[in-house]
């Protein structure tokens, strides 16, 4: 297992062992004590599957009072996927992280809590899954705008398909700060 920090040090790239032969393919794709060597020790309660077309556009989402440390990884297609940091107070508050997740490169994204994330799909579906550090909880689901030209993500699509939720969502900037996590160093 190879991690890779990335521009935001919290954010984890992580190359798990594959194991390819004629038959095809073996990975964990999570071991508790291998992950903790490497500071991954909150215990992952829920785990979560979806299905989406291409152009889909799921995020960017974070829960406050619940906040969800996320281990991130697609086993069929490719999608792009961001990691934001919103907790005020941080050296890196507003920037972002993303990287292409696929069944070919078979990495996974470590996403802290405090951060808001999203995924939009590249190819023609994409099944993802995901660890999280603490339940979904629906009162508790707040977001940022995918579009936020103060974040000036660069997504890979124009046109995505969101959900009406996704679309009503505020820019950082106009999120009263109540409703942000806060950095604790």
């Amino acid at each position: 297992m190879n991690i890779i920090k990335t521009r935001i040090p919290e954010v984890l790239l992580i190359e798990p062992a594959v194991f390819k032969d004629e038959r095809g393919l073996f990975m964990e794709l999570f071991h508790a004590s291998r992950y903790a060597v490497h500071g991954l020790v909150e215990p992952f309660v829920q785990d979560n599957y979806s299905v989406s077309r291409k152009d889909t556009l799921r995020g960017l989402h974070y829960q406050l009072k619940n906040p969800q440390a996320k281990l991130v990884q697609v086993i069929e297609g490719a999608v792009f996927d961001v990691a934001v940091d919103i907790r005020l107070g941080s050296p890196s508050y507003g920037q972002w992280v993303a990287e292409i997740l696929s069944d070919e490169n078979n990495k996974q994204l470590y996403v802290p809590p405090g951060f808001a994330h999203g995924f939009c799909v590249l190819s023609e579906t994409a099944r993802f899954i995901y660890k999280c550090t603490d339940v979904y909880t629906p009162n508790d689901e707040y977001g940022v705008l995918w579009s936020d030209q103060g974040l000036a993500i660069d997504w890979p699509i124009s046109t995505p398909v969101l959900s009406s939720k996704d679309r009503q969502f505020q820019v950082l900037a106009n999120i009263d700060q109540s409703c942000l996590p806060v950095y604790a160093a």
